[in-house]
Order: C-alpha cells, then structure tokens, then sequence
C-alpha cells in the first residue's frame, strides 16, 4: 500500500510519520492556552540553563586548573573560556542537523535524540580524567564533549517560546514572552547555589578533585526530568495542532537565508545589548575576582545569587512595561540603560566589596528588564514558512555574536589593557542594539 505524503505550505515538513497525522486527526478543535504554553516553555528551559550555567562556572572556577594546569592562571582561564565558547559556534550546525531529523520523521524525534545527545554529554564532562591523569587528551574530550553540548542545544529548539509569543493575547504579548526568560535566573539560581555549597564545605582539593563533578550528575537527572516534561507536552495532539496550525515545520536554510536573512541579522542585533551582558554578570566577574581579588568565591556566588533573584523579580516587571510601552520601546530604553550601566564597570568592579556587589546587583537587573524581552522579538517579521527555523537560527546568531566570546574576549581586554575596554565592549552591544531597533520598527507595532 502506498503511503500518502502531505505538504502543510512552502517550506513545511511533509507529514509521513503516521503518529504525525494521526495527532492531526485527532486534534481537529483542539486549544490550548497561552498559559499552557508558557508552563511547558518554563519547565523545559530549565533544565536546559541548569546545565548551561553548571559548565559555564565550571569554565571559570575548576576547568582552568584540571585541563590547563602547565599555564599561569590568566592564560588557563582564557584557554578554559576558548573552549566555552565552542559550544556556540556548533549550535547553529545543530539547528541545521536536526530540522532534518525532524523532516526526515518527526519533532518528538528530534527532541528525544537531542536532548539525549545533551545529558549523555553533561554527565560525560564529569567523568573525563584530569590534565594530570590522560594528558591533552583530557582537553580535547573536552572540547569535543563541549561542542556536541552545543549541536544538542541547537537541536532542543522546539518553538514552543515563539508560539507563545505569538499565541498570547492581544496586549499581553510582554508579558507572555518574558515568562520563558525565567528559566535563565532560575537555571542560574540552582547552578550557582550547588556551586557556593560545594565551594563553602569542601577544601579546595576536595572540590577540584571530586566535588566539581557533582553538579554534572545533578544536570544529568534534571535533564532527564526535563526530557520528559517536554514530550509529555510536544508529543499531545493540542501542541501537534497548534504547531502545525503556525507552520513551525522546518524550511530550507538556504531559501530562508535568501529570502528572510535581514530578519535573522536584525533580530539577533537587536538583542545583543542584552546577550553581551549575560556573561559580563555571570561568567566573566568569577574569573576576575580569582584572579584579582582576595575575596572568597562563595561570598561572591551568594551576591550573584541575589542579583538572579532581583532578575526574576525584573523579569517580571519587562512583561507590564512591555505590555504598556511596547517592546520595541522597551528593547531601545534598556539598551541605552546598559550603554550608561557600561561607563561604570572599571568604577565598580575596582571599587572593592561593595563596588562589586553594586556591579553585580544593578548588572542583573538590567539583564532581567532587557533578557526578559530578548526572546523571539522579530518572529512575527518571518513569513509563516520561514518562522520556525528562523526563530532558532535567530537566537543561535544572537548567542553567537552576543554572548559566546563575552567571557574571553572581556577577560583578555581587562588583563591586557584595562577594565575601561571592558565598557567599550559593552557599549558596542548596546549601540548595535539600538541601530537594529531603529530598523525594525515593525516591533513596535507586530510584537
């Protein structure tokens, strides 16, 4: 018996799977509230930030002296961050790879093996022996476990935050594209507090002999309960329907790009202000206060575990401004809030506990207004065909340029020439920012 395969417009996914049309089938009246949605956006990114900030504090206070221990600290740690960003540049390779996957049999497919790929590798991380043990090989693994984190990252896109973007109601559209962005602080909040435990009640032999590893295998298990909130969610025939209804199906790469790639750079410009600061918070002040500072690092983690708090907190308020004000609006003012917050990084992170605690608790909660409105903003710009992998390679490019050699390329500017290039880099992402929202007035009005 032949098999019948359906196309659901240019550029969409045939449907061959039978599981694919038989959600379809029976999903014909079926809604689902944006409500719904956002439960599902919020439970899944968790897990994905738990296990994106585990590794990203790891790069700053365990890997440069396991993996680099022939070079001083500063160079370690530069190389340590060299491989951070790895996983960034792979993870557009991973969004490319995997719309196949889900074109060749189904999304449920693709969000099983990708976020398989991604605990198999976080738990692999914390298993690799030392420099001391294998040598350089113990460096490659390394890199190689970090680049396949980043192709599963690219492969876990599964639309559900550009669906509830443009499912939300008219009017509260702030307000429901900023309830995935909790995840990040969230993600933060966990990673950061199992790291000031260890860090408090283990001796530095101990945490860099075992402890470090711990994190890994919690992000593991998290990953797993995450796996399976996720396609307890995709894998109903409501979010089958609702998917299909907003062609989120894959599109060529080479047609989008040609067709629709100002869009991609504009979205990704857009929110680079806020990207460039996510790691200039998190990331980058850990391995400067090791290296320039006599302060305990958990100290410092228990200020950044406020300053996630205060994100939250900030979050939530971008959802009624945005809502009240319009996201372009709001994308604009918190750009230039950063440029200004960016003349004050040499003042406060050299102006000892409470200058640092000032740069940490202001920086974050600007990350929250600016963060909490950074996801999906042009997705309304892309023609239905092209929406959903747009989406994805859109915030891939904004990670990419924004955030992924935040931490090594301030790190080197701060120890070569001084903290006040450290601004200037700031300030390039805040200027780019505003020149894409000055272009892409469609903000204003579409989201």
């Amino acid at each position: 018996m032949q098999s019948t395969t359906t196309y659901g417009g240019a550029g969409a996914a045939p449907i061959t799977s039978p599981n694919s049309g038989a959600r379809n089938i029976n999903a014909r009246d079926a809604h689902v509230s944006p409500g719904d949605i956002a439960v599902g956006v919020v439970v899944g990114r968790s897990a994905e930030y738990f296990e994106f900030f585990v590794y990203a504090i790891a790069s700053a206070l365990v890997f440069p002296s396991i993996f680099f221990p022939w070079a001083d600290r500063l160079d370690a740690t530069l190389y340590s961050f060299t491989i951070f960003a790895l996983a960034f540049v792979a993870r557009p390779l991973g969004t490319v790879i995997f719309m196949a996957i889900q074109k060749r049999w189904s999304r449920d497919m693709k969000l099983l093996i990708a976020l398989f790929m991604m605990g198999t590798s976080t738990v692999a991380i914390a298993l690799i022996p030392t420099y001391a043990e294998i040598g350089a090989t113990a460096i490659v693994v390394l890199a190689l476990l970090r680049i396949a984190q980043g192709v599963a990252q690219g492969g876990s896109w599964d639309g559900l935050p550009s669906l509830l973007a443009l499912s939300a109601p008219e009017g509260k559209r702030g307000w429901y594209a900023m309830l995935g962005q909790l995840s990040a602080p969230l993600g933060f909040l966990i990673a950061g507090g199992v790291f000031a435990f260890l860090t408090a009640n283990l001796t530095q032999e101990e945490f860099l002999t075992w402890g470090w590893r711990f994190p890994f295998f919690v992000a593991f298990a998290i990953n797993v309960v995450g796996l399976f909130a996720r396609m307890r969610i995709i894998s109903t025939t409501e979010y089958a329907k609702l998917l299909d209804d907003h062609h989120f199906d894959p599109a060529p790469v080479g047609e989008l790009v040609s067709k629709q790639g100002t869009n991609i750079v504009i979205g990704a410009m857009a929110a680079l202000a806020s990207y460039a600061l996510f790691h200039l918070i998190t990331v980058f002040p850990l391995s400067w206060i090791q290296l320039y500072d006599t302060r305990p690092i958990e100290d410092f983690l228990h200020i950044q575990l406020w300053g996630a708090g205060l994100a939250m907190v900030a979050m939530l308020a971008s959802g009624v401004i945005a809502d009240k004000v319009g996201r372009r609006t709001t994308l604009g003012t918190l750009a230039a809030l950063i440029a200004l917050f960016s003349a004050f990084v040499p003042t406060l992170l050299d102006g000892g506990t409470a200058g640092q605690n000032t740069f940490i608790l202001i920086g974050f909660a600007l990350l929250g207004l600016s963060y909490g409105q950074a996801a999906g903003a042009t997705t309304s710009n892309f023609q239905k065909q092209f929406r959903y992998t747009g989406a994805a390679l859109t915030s891939d490019l904004a990670w990419l340029v924004g955030a992924a050699f935040a931490p090594v390329v301030a790190l080197g500017l701060s120890a070569h020439f001084g903290l006040g290039y450290v601004s200037l880099y700031l300030l390039s992402g805040a200027v780019a920012s505003l020149a894409a929202l000055s272009l892409n007035r469609k903000l204003e009005i579409r989201e």
